[in-house]
């Protein structure tokens, strides 16, 4: 099972509200995740979300891969380590 890290859509239409998941990547966009480890709100200014680091590393450290939106999102925050 190769397991990428991405976002998955739970916001109504025109107000979007995104899911961090790590999931099979060969399964849906809004498909059932392995974990949830986060939330992003990009409507409110400045967009909103919260991200559990510790698992992202432990999901990278056993060969996972990030979506670019997830790896931008990421870079964003000062966490050293995580790119």
């Amino acid at each position: 099972m190769a397991v990428k890290l991405r976002l998955t859509k739970i916001g109504r239409k025109h107000a979007p509200y995104y899911r961090i998941v790590a999931i099979d990547s060969q399964k849906a966009r809004d498909g059932k995740p392995v974990e949830i480890l986060g939330n992003y709100s990009p409507i409110v200014n400045p967009p909103l979300w919260s991200v559990n680091f510790d698992r992202i590393q432990y999901w990278l450290s056993n060969g996972a891969t990030m979506s670019d939106k997830v790896k931008a999102l990421l870079k964003q925050t000062e966490r050293p380590g995580i790119e």
